[in-house]
Protein backbone atom coordinates (compact mmCIF):
# COMPACT_ATOMS: atom_id res chain seq x y z
CA UNK A 1 0.00 0.00 0.00
CA UNK A 2 1.63 3.22 -0.96
CA UNK A 3 1.53 5.86 1.18
CA UNK A 4 -0.01 8.46 -1.74
CA UNK A 5 -3.68 10.06 -1.04
CA UNK A 6 -4.82 6.99 1.04
CA UNK A 7 -8.19 7.57 1.72
CA UNK A 8 -9.11 6.63 5.10
CA UNK A 9 -12.71 6.46 7.01
CA UNK A 10 -12.12 7.16 11.07
CA UNK A 11 -15.14 5.22 13.10
CA UNK A 12 -16.04 6.72 16.28
CA UNK A 13 -13.98 10.08 15.13
CA UNK A 14 -14.90 11.84 18.11
CA UNK A 15 -12.99 9.66 20.32
CA UNK A 16 -9.63 9.94 22.14
CA UNK A 17 -8.51 7.48 19.26
CA UNK A 18 -10.80 9.16 16.65
CA UNK A 19 -9.29 13.01 17.43
CA UNK A 20 -5.55 11.08 17.69
CA UNK A 21 -5.67 9.43 14.53
CA UNK A 22 -6.58 13.28 12.90
CA UNK A 23 -3.67 14.80 14.48
CA UNK A 24 -1.29 11.64 13.09
CA UNK A 25 -3.25 12.57 9.84
CA UNK A 26 -2.27 16.61 10.22
CA UNK A 27 1.52 14.97 10.39
CA UNK A 28 1.25 13.16 7.26
CA UNK A 29 -1.17 14.84 4.74
CA UNK A 30 -0.65 12.53 2.14
CA UNK A 31 -3.74 10.46 3.82
CA UNK A 32 -7.34 11.83 3.34
CA UNK A 33 -10.20 11.43 5.37
CA UNK A 34 -13.51 10.26 3.63
CA UNK A 35 -15.71 9.69 6.28
CA UNK A 36 -15.88 10.71 9.78
CA UNK A 37 -18.27 9.21 12.48
CA UNK A 38 -19.47 9.66 15.83
CA UNK A 39 -22.31 8.78 17.92
CA UNK A 40 -24.11 12.04 19.51
CA UNK A 41 -21.80 14.76 19.40
CA UNK A 42 -23.01 16.50 16.35
CA UNK A 43 -21.12 19.60 17.31
CA UNK A 44 -17.25 18.32 17.23
CA UNK A 45 -18.49 15.98 14.42
CA UNK A 46 -19.46 19.20 12.49
CA UNK A 47 -16.11 20.73 13.38
CA UNK A 48 -13.49 18.14 12.22
CA UNK A 49 -16.04 17.92 9.17
CA UNK A 50 -15.25 21.73 8.14
CA UNK A 51 -11.74 20.91 9.11
CA UNK A 52 -11.47 17.77 6.78
CA UNK A 53 -14.29 18.23 4.13
CA UNK A 54 -15.22 14.38 4.28
CA UNK A 55 -17.34 13.10 1.76
CA UNK A 56 -19.66 11.30 4.08
CA UNK A 57 -20.20 11.97 7.97
CA UNK A 58 -22.54 9.51 10.39
CA UNK A 59 -24.27 10.08 13.28
CA UNK A 60 -27.76 8.74 15.43
CA UNK A 61 -30.69 9.23 14.32
CA UNK A 62 -31.24 11.23 17.47
CA UNK A 63 -28.01 13.68 16.84
CA UNK A 64 -28.85 13.95 12.99
CA UNK A 65 -31.15 17.13 13.12
CA UNK A 66 -28.64 18.94 15.06
CA UNK A 67 -26.02 18.37 13.14
CA UNK A 68 -28.35 19.37 9.82
CA UNK A 69 -29.10 22.60 11.04
CA UNK A 70 -25.11 23.56 11.00
CA UNK A 71 -24.88 21.98 7.64
CA UNK A 72 -27.28 24.13 5.88
CA UNK A 73 -25.48 27.03 7.63
CA UNK A 74 -22.23 26.05 5.98
CA UNK A 75 -20.55 25.65 2.58
CA UNK A 76 -19.96 22.00 3.43
CA UNK A 77 -20.56 19.46 0.22
CA UNK A 78 -20.81 16.01 3.26
CA UNK A 79 -23.82 13.99 3.01
CA UNK A 80 -24.69 13.26 6.27
CA UNK A 81 -26.20 8.87 6.83
CA UNK A 82 -27.44 7.87 9.21
CA UNK A 83 -27.04 5.32 12.38
CA UNK A 84 -25.45 1.22 11.47
CA UNK A 85 -26.42 1.45 7.96
CA UNK A 86 -24.38 5.41 7.56
CA UNK A 87 -20.93 3.39 9.63
CA UNK A 88 -21.19 0.03 7.11
CA UNK A 89 -21.35 2.43 4.50
CA UNK A 90 -18.37 4.21 5.42
CA UNK A 91 -16.39 1.04 6.00
CA UNK A 92 -17.49 -0.60 2.80
CA UNK A 93 -17.08 2.28 0.43
CA UNK A 94 -15.04 1.00 -2.48
CA UNK A 95 -13.04 4.30 -2.13
CA UNK A 96 -11.70 3.68 1.04
CA UNK A 97 -8.44 2.31 1.57
CA UNK A 98 -8.17 2.64 5.76
CA UNK A 99 -11.12 1.90 8.15
CA UNK A 100 -9.84 3.11 11.66
CA UNK A 101 -12.54 0.83 13.84
CA UNK A 102 -12.64 2.95 16.59
CA UNK A 103 -16.30 2.81 18.20
CA UNK A 104 -16.41 1.51 21.93
CA UNK A 105 -18.22 -1.81 22.49
CA UNK A 106 -20.25 -3.91 20.95
CA UNK A 107 -21.53 -0.86 18.61
CA UNK A 108 -19.14 -1.22 16.23
CA UNK A 109 -19.55 -4.97 14.96
CA UNK A 110 -21.14 -4.57 11.98
CA UNK A 111 -19.08 -1.74 10.29
CA UNK A 112 -16.09 -3.56 11.65
CA UNK A 113 -16.95 -6.79 10.20
CA UNK A 114 -17.62 -4.87 6.60
CA UNK A 115 -14.32 -3.57 6.78
CA UNK A 116 -12.68 -6.96 6.91
CA UNK A 117 -15.11 -8.21 4.18
CA UNK A 118 -14.51 -5.22 1.89
CA UNK A 119 -10.67 -5.69 1.47
CA UNK A 120 -9.80 -2.81 3.67
CA UNK A 121 -6.75 -2.25 6.09
CA UNK A 122 -8.48 -2.74 9.03
CA UNK A 123 -6.72 -0.75 12.23
CA UNK A 124 -8.61 -2.38 14.79
CA UNK A 125 -8.99 -0.16 17.85
CA UNK A 126 -12.58 -1.55 18.81
CA UNK A 127 -11.44 -4.98 20.49
CA UNK A 128 -14.96 -6.03 21.60
CA UNK A 129 -15.30 -6.80 17.95
CA UNK A 130 -12.76 -9.38 17.67
CA UNK A 131 -13.67 -10.34 21.42
CA UNK A 132 -17.45 -10.83 20.10
CA UNK A 133 -16.83 -12.83 16.54
CA UNK A 134 -13.33 -13.96 16.91
CA UNK A 135 -12.53 -16.56 14.41
CA UNK A 136 -15.51 -14.78 12.32
CA UNK A 137 -13.70 -11.94 11.15
CA UNK A 138 -10.77 -13.21 10.97
CA UNK A 139 -12.01 -15.43 8.62
CA UNK A 140 -13.96 -12.49 7.06
CA UNK A 141 -10.48 -10.66 6.43
CA UNK A 142 -8.77 -13.70 4.88
CA UNK A 143 -11.20 -14.33 2.47
CA UNK A 144 -11.30 -10.79 0.95
CA UNK A 145 -7.43 -9.86 1.20
CA UNK A 146 -8.18 -7.50 4.52
CA UNK A 147 -5.31 -6.17 6.78
CA UNK A 148 -6.21 -6.63 10.28
CA UNK A 149 -3.29 -3.97 12.09
CA UNK A 150 -4.47 -3.91 15.84
CA UNK A 151 -4.33 -0.62 17.44
CA UNK A 152 -4.32 -1.01 21.01
CA UNK A 153 -0.88 -0.08 22.18
CA UNK A 154 -0.08 -3.61 23.80
CA UNK A 155 -1.57 -5.53 20.46
CA UNK A 156 0.13 -3.03 18.65
CA UNK A 157 3.49 -3.72 20.57
CA UNK A 158 3.14 -7.77 19.83
CA UNK A 159 2.30 -6.87 16.30
CA UNK A 160 5.91 -4.94 15.88
CA UNK A 161 7.66 -7.70 18.15
CA UNK A 162 6.70 -10.52 15.71
CA UNK A 163 8.15 -11.24 12.43
CA UNK A 164 7.23 -8.79 9.78
CA UNK A 165 5.42 -10.85 6.78
CA UNK A 166 3.78 -9.88 3.73
CA UNK A 167 0.47 -9.94 5.63
CA UNK A 168 -1.15 -8.81 8.39
CA UNK A 169 -1.87 -12.28 9.66
CA UNK A 170 0.49 -13.80 11.91
CA UNK A 171 0.95 -17.21 13.57
CA UNK A 172 2.74 -17.56 16.86
CA UNK A 173 3.77 -21.04 16.35
CA UNK A 174 5.43 -20.91 13.47
CA UNK A 175 7.35 -17.95 14.36
CA UNK A 176 8.99 -19.58 16.98
CA UNK A 177 7.06 -17.57 19.76
CA UNK A 178 7.40 -18.83 23.12
CA UNK A 179 4.76 -16.21 25.15
CA UNK A 180 3.24 -13.29 24.43
CA UNK A 181 3.07 -11.05 27.62
CA UNK A 182 0.40 -7.61 27.71
CA UNK A 183 1.87 -5.32 30.14
CA UNK A 184 -1.02 -3.17 32.91
CA UNK A 185 -0.38 -0.18 34.04
CA UNK A 186 -3.02 -1.69 37.08
CA UNK A 187 -5.21 1.60 36.38
CA UNK A 188 -5.94 4.46 39.23
CA UNK A 189 -6.41 1.63 41.82
CA UNK A 190 -4.12 -0.80 41.84
CA UNK A 191 -2.72 0.26 45.35
CA UNK A 192 -5.87 0.84 46.87
CA UNK A 193 -6.91 -0.90 50.09
CA UNK A 194 -9.53 -3.45 48.64
CA UNK A 195 -11.84 -2.89 50.95
CA UNK A 196 -11.59 0.83 49.99
CA UNK A 197 -13.37 -0.64 45.96
CA UNK A 198 -16.52 -0.37 47.47
CA UNK A 199 -16.95 3.58 47.81
CA UNK A 200 -14.87 4.41 44.62
CA UNK A 201 -16.74 6.71 42.65
CA UNK A 202 -17.25 7.21 38.35
CA UNK A 203 -15.09 10.03 38.70
CA UNK A 204 -12.29 8.79 40.57
CA UNK A 205 -12.11 5.39 37.97
CA UNK A 206 -12.06 7.67 35.05
CA UNK A 207 -8.94 9.04 36.37
CA UNK A 208 -6.30 7.00 34.32
CA UNK A 209 -2.62 7.34 35.73
CA UNK A 210 -1.13 7.53 32.25
CA UNK A 211 -3.79 7.31 29.31
CA UNK A 212 -6.10 10.08 28.32
CA UNK A 213 -9.56 7.47 27.64
CA UNK A 214 -12.97 7.54 27.04
CA UNK A 215 -15.08 6.96 30.60
CA UNK A 216 -16.24 3.32 29.36
CA UNK A 217 -12.48 2.42 28.62
CA UNK A 218 -11.41 4.22 31.84
CA UNK A 219 -13.45 2.08 33.78
CA UNK A 220 -12.19 -0.86 32.30
CA UNK A 221 -8.78 -0.41 32.82
CA UNK A 222 -9.28 0.76 36.75
CA UNK A 223 -11.67 -3.09 37.08
CA UNK A 224 -8.37 -4.43 34.48
CA UNK A 225 -11.56 -6.37 32.50
CA UNK A 226 -9.81 -3.82 29.59
CA UNK A 227 -6.98 -6.24 29.73
CA UNK A 228 -8.96 -9.32 30.64
CA UNK A 229 -10.58 -8.64 26.74
CA UNK A 230 -6.83 -7.75 25.52
CA UNK A 231 -5.97 -11.50 26.34
CA UNK A 232 -9.17 -12.94 24.31
CA UNK A 233 -8.24 -10.42 21.69
CA UNK A 234 -4.85 -11.57 21.51
CA UNK A 235 -5.43 -15.29 21.61
CA UNK A 236 -7.36 -14.68 18.55
CA UNK A 237 -5.53 -12.06 16.78
CA UNK A 238 -1.94 -14.13 16.92
CA UNK A 239 -3.35 -17.53 16.65
CA UNK A 240 -1.53 -18.91 20.16
CA UNK A 241 -3.23 -20.51 23.13
CA UNK A 242 -4.30 -18.76 26.87
CA UNK A 243 -1.53 -20.64 28.13
CA UNK A 244 0.44 -18.82 25.83
CA UNK A 245 -0.15 -15.31 26.86
CA UNK A 246 0.86 -13.84 30.46
CA UNK A 247 0.00 -10.62 32.15
CA UNK A 248 2.35 -7.79 33.91
CA UNK A 249 1.54 -5.11 35.56
CA UNK A 250 4.05 -1.82 34.89
CA UNK A 251 2.53 0.92 36.30
CA UNK A 252 5.14 3.19 34.17
CA UNK A 253 3.24 2.51 30.91
CA UNK A 254 6.81 2.39 28.85
CA UNK A 255 7.18 -1.52 27.73
CA UNK A 256 3.67 -1.90 25.88
CA UNK A 257 4.50 -5.57 25.67
CA UNK A 258 6.69 -8.22 25.01
CA UNK A 259 7.38 -11.51 22.92
CA UNK A 260 9.44 -14.48 24.45
CA UNK A 261 11.10 -16.88 21.52
CA UNK A 262 11.46 -20.53 22.25
CA UNK A 263 15.39 -19.17 21.89
CA UNK A 264 15.70 -17.44 24.82
CA UNK A 265 15.23 -13.86 23.32
CA UNK A 266 12.45 -11.14 24.50
CA UNK A 267 11.55 -8.56 22.45
CA UNK A 268 9.64 -5.40 23.76
CA UNK A 269 8.51 -2.49 22.26
CA UNK A 270 8.99 0.90 24.03
CA UNK A 271 7.07 4.31 23.97
CA UNK A 272 5.56 7.26 25.61
CA UNK A 273 2.41 6.46 26.34
CA UNK A 274 0.56 8.41 23.66
CA UNK A 275 -2.02 6.62 20.95
CA UNK A 276 -0.42 8.25 18.13
CA UNK A 277 2.36 6.10 18.42
CA UNK A 278 0.63 2.48 17.61
CA UNK A 279 -1.98 4.63 15.15
CA UNK A 280 0.82 6.19 12.75
CA UNK A 281 2.56 2.36 12.72
CA UNK A 282 -0.92 1.28 11.79
CA UNK A 283 -1.56 4.04 9.16
CA UNK A 284 2.11 3.21 7.34
CA UNK A 285 2.73 -0.42 7.60
CA UNK A 286 5.32 -1.64 6.78
CA UNK A 287 6.54 2.09 6.82
CA UNK A 288 7.14 4.30 9.30
CA UNK A 289 6.04 7.94 9.91
CA UNK A 290 5.71 10.90 12.10
CA UNK A 291 3.26 10.37 14.59
CA UNK A 292 3.72 14.12 16.33
CA UNK A 293 4.28 11.96 19.97
CA UNK A 294 7.47 13.20 22.43
CA UNK A 295 10.33 10.58 22.19
CA UNK A 296 11.37 8.79 24.66
CA UNK A 297 14.12 9.25 26.96
CA UNK A 298 14.54 6.37 29.55
CA UNK A 299 17.01 8.56 31.52
CA UNK A 300 14.72 10.90 32.24
CA UNK A 301 11.80 8.04 33.28
CA UNK A 302 11.81 6.38 36.65
CA UNK A 303 13.04 2.62 37.38
CA UNK A 304 10.53 0.29 35.62
CA UNK A 305 8.73 -1.92 37.35
CA UNK A 306 7.11 -5.28 36.83
CA UNK A 307 4.85 -7.53 38.64
CA UNK A 308 2.34 -10.03 38.60
CA UNK A 309 -1.42 -9.02 39.09
CA UNK A 310 -3.44 -10.07 41.95
CA UNK A 311 -6.68 -11.47 40.77
CA UNK A 312 -8.51 -11.27 43.86
CA UNK A 313 -7.39 -7.32 43.73
CA UNK A 314 -8.53 -7.39 39.76
CA UNK A 315 -11.41 -10.47 39.36
CA UNK A 316 -11.97 -8.99 35.80
CA UNK A 317 -9.02 -10.17 34.80
CA UNK A 318 -9.69 -13.39 36.16
CA UNK A 319 -12.67 -13.60 34.14
CA UNK A 320 -11.40 -12.90 31.16
CA UNK A 321 -8.52 -15.36 31.38
CA UNK A 322 -11.41 -17.86 31.66
CA UNK A 323 -13.72 -16.55 29.00
CA UNK A 324 -10.39 -17.30 26.92
CA UNK A 325 -10.01 -20.53 27.75
CA UNK A 326 -13.70 -21.30 26.90
CA UNK A 327 -14.30 -19.55 23.52
CA UNK A 328 -17.21 -20.01 22.03
CA UNK A 329 -19.97 -17.38 22.73
CA UNK A 330 -18.33 -17.09 26.67
CA UNK A 331 -16.09 -14.07 25.22
CA UNK A 332 -19.41 -12.45 23.76
CA UNK A 333 -21.49 -13.22 26.90
CA UNK A 334 -18.47 -11.75 28.85
CA UNK A 335 -18.38 -8.32 26.94
CA UNK A 336 -22.27 -7.72 26.77
CA UNK A 337 -22.71 -8.55 30.73
CA UNK A 338 -19.76 -5.80 31.03
CA UNK A 339 -20.78 -3.24 28.73
CA UNK A 340 -24.53 -3.37 30.72
CA UNK A 341 -22.44 -3.23 34.46
CA UNK A 342 -20.32 -0.32 33.26
CA UNK A 343 -22.82 1.61 32.13
CA UNK A 344 -24.85 0.86 35.43
CA UNK A 345 -21.94 1.75 37.43
CA UNK A 346 -21.56 5.14 35.46
CA UNK A 347 -25.49 6.19 36.28
CA UNK A 348 -24.41 5.43 39.69
CA UNK A 349 -26.70 2.19 40.15
CA UNK A 350 -24.36 -0.08 41.29
CA UNK A 351 -21.19 0.07 43.07
CA UNK A 352 -17.62 -0.41 41.55
CA UNK A 353 -17.05 -3.78 43.21
CA UNK A 354 -20.20 -5.05 41.71
CA UNK A 355 -19.42 -4.99 38.66
CA UNK A 356 -17.19 -8.44 38.54
CA UNK A 357 -20.33 -9.85 40.33
CA UNK A 358 -22.50 -9.09 37.73
CA UNK A 359 -20.64 -10.40 34.72
CA UNK A 360 -19.92 -13.63 36.58
CA UNK A 361 -23.81 -14.26 37.54
CA UNK A 362 -24.41 -13.54 33.93
CA UNK A 363 -21.47 -16.25 32.85
CA UNK A 364 -23.17 -18.76 35.71
CA UNK A 365 -26.04 -18.29 34.14
CA UNK A 366 -25.75 -18.39 30.29
CA UNK A 367 -23.57 -21.64 29.00
CA UNK A 368 -20.94 -21.33 26.64
CA UNK A 369 -21.72 -22.72 23.05
CA UNK A 370 -20.11 -22.87 19.83
CA UNK A 371 -19.96 -19.66 17.76
CA UNK A 372 -20.63 -20.61 14.50
CA UNK A 373 -22.46 -17.85 12.73
CA UNK A 374 -22.76 -13.96 13.45
CA UNK A 375 -26.71 -14.29 14.20
CA UNK A 376 -25.92 -16.44 16.94
CA UNK A 377 -23.68 -14.03 18.70
CA UNK A 378 -25.52 -11.24 18.15
CA UNK A 379 -28.53 -13.26 19.73
CA UNK A 380 -26.69 -14.34 22.91
CA UNK A 381 -24.97 -10.74 23.17
CA UNK A 382 -28.73 -9.25 23.67
CA UNK A 383 -29.78 -12.57 25.94
CA UNK A 384 -26.83 -11.40 28.26
CA UNK A 385 -27.48 -7.57 28.38
CA UNK A 386 -31.03 -8.46 29.15
CA UNK A 387 -29.88 -10.62 31.45
CA UNK A 388 -27.58 -7.92 33.21
CA UNK A 389 -30.42 -5.38 33.29
CA UNK A 390 -32.48 -7.76 35.09
CA UNK A 391 -30.15 -8.71 37.41
CA UNK A 392 -28.77 -5.38 38.26
CA UNK A 393 -32.58 -4.41 38.88
CA UNK A 394 -32.89 -7.32 41.07
CA UNK A 395 -29.97 -7.67 43.18
CA UNK A 396 -27.62 -5.01 42.35
CA UNK A 397 -29.34 -1.67 41.82
CA UNK A 398 -28.83 0.68 44.82
CA UNK A 399 -32.24 1.66 46.20
CA UNK A 400 -33.89 -0.90 44.77
CA UNK A 401 -35.24 -2.38 48.00
CA UNK A 402 -36.21 1.13 49.18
Amino acid sequence: MTQSNLQISILGSTGSVGVNTLNVIDENPAYKVFALTAHRNAQLLFEQCQKYRPKLAVLSEEAAPEFNALLHESNLDTKLLIGKAGLVEAASNATVDIVMAAIVGAAGLESTLAAASNGKRLLLANKESLVMTGDLLKQAARESGAEILPIDSEHNAIFQCLPQRSTSVHTGASAGVEKIVLTASGGPFLNTPIEQLESVTPEQACLHPKWSMGRKISVDSATMMNKGLEFIEACYLFDVEPSQVDVLIHPQSIVHSMVHYKDGSVLAQMANPDMRVPIAYGLAWPERIESGAAKLDLTAEEPLQFSKPDLSRFPCLRLGIEAARERGTAPAVLNAANEVAVEAFLQGEVGFAEIPSIIEAVRAQIPCEPAPSLAIIQELDQQARRLSKELILKDFCRGASA
